[in-house]
C-alpha cells in the first residue's frame, strides 16, 4: 500500500514537471514565432472601393498604401526589400506612405534610400509624417523621403492629373506632435474634386469626415501589434483607440477610411496575430 501511494505521488509530480515543460516550451515557442517569424510575414492585403466622386478617367486606379516603418528599431533591409518587391509586383498608379519612417533616431535611414527609391508608381508617390518622425529630426526625414522620390505633404495637397481627369492628395500634419490644419491641404483644391486624405492618426477620421474627403488613409496603430484571440489589440497608442486597423466608414456620410497595420514594430520587437501590411485599393468610379 505504501509503495502504491508512493507511486502515486511520483505520477503526479512527473505530471506537473510535464505540464510545466509544456507550458514553458509553448512560452518559447509563441515568444519566437511572435519575435522572429511573424515579424517577417508581410501580408498582402486587397480591396476594392467605390467611389461615386472619382472621375472616369481614374477609374481602375490602383494604390499601394504601406505605413510605419520604424526604420532602425529592430528593422531589416530584408525586410523592406520584401515591401518594394511587393510592390513592384502589384504595378500600382500610386504609393501612399502614411508616416513613421523612423523609430528613435534617422542614423538607418540613409542606408534604406536605396530600397525606398526603387518603389515605382506612375502616378506618384506620397508620404506624410507620423508622431515618430517629430521625435527625432522631421526636416532631414523630408529630406531623404524627397531624395527617394516621395513627395512629402504637410498640410499641402497636390494635384494628380490622368488623361483629362483630375485628383487631389491632401497629406495632413501629424495629429499629436504636428498641427494639422485641414482648411490649409484643401486651401486650392477645386470644389467638387475628388480628395484623397492621408492622415497618420486613423481617430483623426472624425474630424476629417467635416470636410470634403472622400477617402482617409491612415496607420499608426499597428493594428495593435499583438493582438490575442476574441480580445483584439493588446494595446493601441493615442491617436487610435477608436480605429484601430482594417476598414471603417466615418460619419453621416461613411467616409471611408483604412487603417493599415505598418511594416515594422515599436517598443517591442514583436507582432503577434497581426502581420505587417501592405494594402492595395482598387478605386472604382460611380456608384455600385
Amino acid at each position: 500500500m505504501k509503495n502504491s501511494r508512493k507511486s502515486g505521488m511520483m505520477t503526479r509530480r512527473a505530471f506537473l514537471k510535464r505540464s510545466g515543460a509544456v507550458i514553458l516550451g509553448a512560452g518559447m515557442m509563441t515568444g519566437g514565432y511572435a519575435w522572429l517569424w511573424e515579424p517577417r510575414q508581410l501580408e498582402v492585403t486587397r480591396l476594392t472601393l467605390r467611389c461615386p466622386r472619382l472621375p472616369a478617367a481614374f477609374d481602375g486606379l490602383v494604390l499601394a498604401q504601406f505605413s510605419d516603418l520604424h526604420l532602425g528599431f529592430h528593422s531589416r533591409e530584408s525586410d523592406i526589400s520584401q515591401l518594394a518587391e511587393a510592390i513592384d509586383g502589384e504595378s500600382p498608379d500610386m504609393i501612399l506612405f502614411t508616416g513613421d519612417t523612423v523609430d528613435s533616431g534617422t542614423d538607418a535611414l540613409p542606408k534604406y534610400l536605396p530600397l525606398l527609391s526603387s518603389m515605382q508608381a506612375g502616378l506618384g508617390k506620397f508620404a506624410i509624417l507620423g508622431n515618430h518622425d517629430y521625435l527625432v529630426h522631421p526636416d532631414y526625414v523630408v529630406e531623404m523621403l524627397a531624395t527617394a522620390g516621395f513627395s512629402v505633404l504637410r498640410n499641402e495637397h497636390k494635384l494628380v492629373k490622368h488623361q483629362g481627369g483630375t485628383i487631389a492628395v491632401v497629406g495632413l500634419d501629424d495629429q499629436i506632435m504636428g498641427r494639422p490644419d485641414p482648411e490649409q491641404g484643401l486651401h486650392g483644391v477645386p470644389e467638387g474634386l475628388f480628395t484623397l486624405l492621408m492622415m497618420h492618426e486613423p481617430d483623426y477620421a472624425d474630424t476629417a469626415a467635416l470636410y470634403p474627403f472622400d477617402l482617409q488613409f491612415s496607420g499608426h496603430s499597428h493594428g495593435g501589434q499583438v493582438r490575442l484571440p476574441f480580445l483584439g489589440a493588446m494595446l493601441t497608442p493615442p491617436g487610435s483607440k477608436k480605429y484601430i486597423m482594417g476598414a471603417y466608414a466615418i460619419g453621416d456620410r461613411s467616409m471611408p477610411l483604412y487603417v493599415n497595420r505598418g511594416i515594422g514594430e515599436t517598443h517591442l520587437p514583436i507582432r503577434f496575430l497581426c502581420k505587417p501590411e501592405l494594402t492595395i485599393f482598387t478605386l472604382r468610379a460611380g456608384r455600385a
